[in-house]
């Protein structure tokens, strides 16, 4: 039966549009049902405020946790902990640099951030991850070469022409620069199992201990070959350039990324991570025909392996820029297009669901707890916003005899009240954050606090704009088949 309904030709169609239509309809149930059941209504909305409550408390809980650890691991000194292991020279580094019109300042920092490191060059190899079609890549490389070459083992320069069953974006790029290093592992006789690729977003520096910090934990780990490695990815390089609007933005996405560091069951890497040739090799490495390659290539690995697959923690930070493209309406764009991209993600659900029909060796258990956690993600993103501020004016508006009733006069205060006990946690997040940020050395000047209180005012438009909005559209191409195509986020 399981089989039959993987190979029916309607299944990958309905799976695609599975949680775009509960989304659409978990926005709109107020209108549609208030008329017959108002209660049901109340009682289900109430409920959300009340769970959305308990993940905001949640949120703060992991996020401290992660920040005390960050600043315990910011005084380790892993350098001396991997000296003495005999294994530390069979294990090479591959850092791959994805970029497409990227300014050459931009990743000069970025190369500068890692030659800062306190790992040892000649166990560094450099892979700058070119698209063929970008006339000034090859300069761009004489250049970089010409700078670096003497701090890494070797610069590799790899120029990825999109083909026709590739999407362009990470994925089809990642995918081309990878396969380069195996051809080049295996010419010098090295163990795939012992290369480390680290996938290095063109604006991420990494921190000085990251791949010594790396290094241990890979050393330590009994299973590492089945593991990837995430430190989480804060926004903060660029942040006093940026508008207040993109600020908060930056802001709350720093400080969930924190928190999600504390997740160890549920954790999946994004943006800037490491994991190992041979894992990479076993699943052929990146899809090459998705958008979204980082939860894809984490999913990928858990159906070829099943439950070894993990993303293990690391506990330092990789510093990462906010969109800002100059112009206040430009970079809101961008901001907007950036957004969209990621809640694109939700496509990694249909990916999953049919995956789970084709995976015998793996406990159900397990697939259908993947797939409630993307799920969740991905509906909270849209709905959240429109189910927090204006469904509960809809009831006792579309139902006047509602509003005569106990419930339906207090829906609106009682989800009023848990709101604001849900913004409170915000006191945390501003603490969080200042704190972080000194973590990475961009410091807060006494003239600008009463902006960084006054801005988060405008935290409802603020992630409506830039966060429901962006994702509800996602959802409804997704709905109609409408794709999108990769577009690079511009960060001057």
């Amino acid at each position: 039966m399981v089989k039959w309904i993987a190979q029916r030709t309607w299944f990958p169609y309905a799976t695609e549009r599975l949680i775009p239509v509960i989304t659409w309809l978990l926005i709109t149930f107020p209108l549609w049902f208030s008329p017959f059941h108002p209660a049901v209504v109340a009682y289900f909305i109430i409920a959300f405020d009340l769970y959305f409550f308990y993940r905001a408390i949640n949120t703060v809980i992991n996020a401290t946790k992660a920040y005390q650890r960050i600043t315990v691991g910011y005084k380790i000194n892993f350098n001396r902990k991997i000296d003495k292991n005999p294994k530390i020279n069979e294990i090479n580094h591959f850092i791959i640099i994805p970029n497409y019109l990227e300014s050459l300042e931009k990743l000069k920092t970025t190369i500068s951030a890692i030659i800062a490191n306190q790992y040892p060059g000649n166990k560094l190899y450099l892979v700058m991850a070119f698209e063929k079609q970008e006339e000034a890549a090859k300069e761009k490389f004489k250049i970089i070469n010409n700078l670096y070459r003497t701090k890494f083992s070797k610069i590799f320069d790899t120029y990825h022409q999109l083909s026709a069953n590739e999407v362009p974006g990470k994925a089809s790029n990642q995918t081309w620069a990878a396969k380069q290093i195996s051809a080049f592992v295996r010419e010098n006789q090295l163990d795939p199992q012992q290369i480390l690729i680290t996938i290095c977003d063109a604006d991420s520096q990494l921190p000085k201990n990251y791949f010594s910090y790396l290094t241990y934990e890979f050393l330590i780990d009994k299973e590492h070959i089945y593991h990837f490695y995430w430190a989480p990815v804060l926004l903060y390089s660029n942040f006093w350039q940026l508008s207040f609007i993109i600020r908060i933005q930056a802001t709350i996405s720093s400080i969930l990324r924190l928190a999600f560091l504390s997740q160890k069951e549920n954790l999946i890497q994004i943006s800037t991570y490491s994991t190992n040739l041979w894992l990479l090799e076993q699943i052929n490495y990146w899809d090459v025909d998705i958008i979204p390659e980082d939860w894809h290539v984490y999913l990928q690995a858990f159906f070829k392996f099943g439950n070894k697959v993990k993303t293990l923690p690391l506990y330092t930070i990789v510093n990462s820029d906010a969109v800002n493209s100059g112009a206040i309406w430009k970079t809101l764009v961008n901001r907007y297009e950036q957004e969209k991209r990621w809640a694109w993600g939700a496509s990694d659900i249909a990916y999953t669901i049919r995956q789970s029909f084709t995976a015998p060796h793996i406990p159900w258990q397990s697939k259908l707890k993947k797939i409630l956690y993307l799920s969740e993600n991905h509906l909270l993103w849209p709905t959240s916003f429109f189910i927090l501020t204006i469904s509960a004016s809809i009831p006792p508006l579309i139902n006047p005899l509602f509003k005569k009733t106990v419930l339906g006069f207090i829906l609106p205060k009682l989800s009023g009240f848990i709101l604001t006990l849900t913004t409170s946690m915000l006191l945390i997040y501003i603490y969080l954050d200042v704190q972080l940020r000194k973590k990475v050395k961009v410091a807060t000047p006494l003239q600008s606090v009463p902006l960084l209180l006054i801005q988060w005012y405008f935290l409802p438009f603020v992630s409506f704009l830039l966060s429901s909005l962006p994702a509800l559209e996602s959802h409804t191409r997704l709905l109609f088949g409408k794709k999108i195509t990769y577009k690079v986020t511009e960060k001057v």
